[in-house]
């Protein structure tokens, strides 16, 4: 057999390959690199938790509100928007198409 050429590659084409891992989700993150959150997520619930429960103490929803939406209604919509935008970016629209809306 003869050896082969690149031209002997470039005929078979590009191939997929589908690699299935099994793994937990620490395993996972390890592998990707990625930081451990634990302990943070741990402490936002805990804040979450705290502020939840001393909104729902007052029985008053105006507070409530505030304790889970700091900006109030306001952050909400900057965060729709930045979202939406997003969106269309992603999606290749352009920039001048935000400004019809």
């Amino acid at each position: 057999m003869g050896a082969l050429t690149s031209h002997a590659f470039k005929a078979v084409g590009p191939m997929k390959i589908h690699v299935e891992m099994d793994m937990t989700p620490e395993e996972a993150r390890k592998l990707m690199g990625l930081p451990d959150v634990t302990k943070l997520q741990e402490h936002m619930m805990a804040e979450m938790q705290k502020r939840a429960k001393a909104a729902m103490d007052t029985s008053d929803p105006e507070a409530m509100l505030k304790a889970w939406m700091p900006m109030g209604g306001q952050g909400f919509e900057q965060f729709q928007r930045f979202l939406w935008d997003s969106a269309q970016r992603a999606a290749g629209g352009a920039k001048k198409d935000a400004g019809k809306r």
